[in-house]
């Protein structure tokens, strides 16, 4: 049974207070030391690309290639995590800076900045693992719950977590769509998709035309190699990507939620589903940047709109509070949270019973029947969303 059944309305009201005093103190302490660390990332970030980009010129060499597809794809990996993911977050609006300003970021992703937005820190930061309403859960591919019906389809859960995870960048650039809705639900049409595709095709045909035109041209008789190179700069940093957010929402002791739960939702509720809904892995400072820092994944979802340089030193503070309140704070290896990630996928494949009410990760009416009766006291209050 989830330990949210057991925690009382006053808990969740300190848990709230709590929280909401850690998040107005960083926020109030930010500046120079922020402004300095995005910069030096940035800067980072661009000598890499130039490298890169440089050394896949050289192609013929192969030491030169290898080392301009590793360069490239660390700067690509940096720029989705470290800075597009944390920019769009307005992590660095404060700054007034239009290159790290969240309205008019544009990153080097086929996902255009609008619909990513609209996707994930709205209906995924606001609705984190709630069934039918977190678009994450499964990209509306994959079967991630024991309370999603299994399909026959669901039998290509392994195969097609590949290729989500291979063609990453593309398939978050098309989530908006909600492909499923017209080839399985019917409940969109064909001319609704191609209103909704043009503004992604476009961002899309620009990611693709620099990457696979304009600098294999610029290459001339090493033009294969640059292509080459680009290819597989860009299926590392999909890859790695991939399994990273999968590490951060997808092992098995991670909770997922009925849609009612956030019925009348208080600001202490919305805190700990976000803590029951999430996972970290541990590792190095470099592991940390090149993760965009979610590695903290608990404390991105708690401050999703502080700088996620901050996280390491806030965890501490989130873990006391965990272990004040009996909650649990799940964390691991890189490794061990990928295993169970993958147990998780391979179990789902295959037809099973759903779980028994308030039983495991699934969709917990013990949870449900517990935030209804206590949003339901003189003392609740309601959510609003980080």
């Amino acid at each position: 049974m989830s330990i949210f059944s057991n925690l009382t309305a006053e808990q969740f009201e300190t848990i709230g207070q709590q929280l909401d005093e850690i998040r107005n103190r960083e926020l109030a302490d930010l500046g120079e030391k922020d402004e300095k660390y995005i910069r030096s990332v940035v800067k980072r970030q661009r000598q890499l690309e130039v490298a890169g980009r440089g050394l896949l010129m050289l192609g013929f060499l192969p030491p030169a290639w290898l080392a301009g597809v590793a360069c490239l794809s660390a700067s690509k990996i940096i720029d989705n995590m470290e800075v597009g993911h944390n920019v769009m977050h307005g992590q660095y609006d404060w700054m007034g800076d239009p290159n790290l300003n969240s309205r008019t970021f544009d990153w080097d992703n086929t996902c255009t900045n609008k619909n990513w937005k609209h996707t994930h820190n709205f209906e995924h930061h606001t609705y984190t693992n709630v069934l039918d309403m977190d678009h994450d859960i499964g990209y509306g591919l994959l079967r991630m719950s024991e309370d999603q019906k299994w399909e026959p389809r669901f039998l290509f859960n392994p195969v097609l977590s590949v290729i989500l995870a291979v063609f990453f960048q593309h398939f978050v650039a098309v989530q908006s769509l909600k492909l499923e809705d017209y080839l399985i639900n019917k409940t969109k049409s064909k001319e609704d998709i191609k209103a909704e595709f043009k503004p992604i095709w476009k961002k899309m045909r620009k990611q693709l035309a620099k990457d696979y035109l304009l600098f294999p041209a610029l290459a001339g008789p090493f033009a294969p190699l640059v292509f080459a190179g680009n290819l597989a700069a860009n299926v590392t940093r999909n890859l790695w990507s991939c399994v990273v957010i999968f590490n951060g929402h997808f092992p098995e002791a991670v909770e997922q939620f009925a849609e009612s739960v956030v019925e009348n939702e208080t600001r202490g509720q919305w805190y700990v589903r976000q803590m029951l809904g999430s996972a970290n892995f541990e590792g190095s400072r470099l592991m940390h940047l090149m993760s965009g820092n979610l590695s903290f994944q608990i404390e991105h979802h708690l401050f999703p709109d502080i700088p996620a340089h901050r996280y390491a030193r806030i965890s501490l503070e989130v873990q006391a509070i965990c272990e004040k309140h009996g909650l649990p704070y799940n964390t691991g290896s890189f490794i061990g949270q990928s295993i169970s990630t993958w147990k998780r996928i391979l179990k789902l494949s295959l037809p099973g019973k759903r779980k028994k009410d308030g039983q495991g990760p699934g969709l917990l009416k013990g949870w449900q029947a517990k935030a209804e009766s206590l949003t339901s006291t003189p003392e609740a209050k309601n959510r609003s969303a980080a």
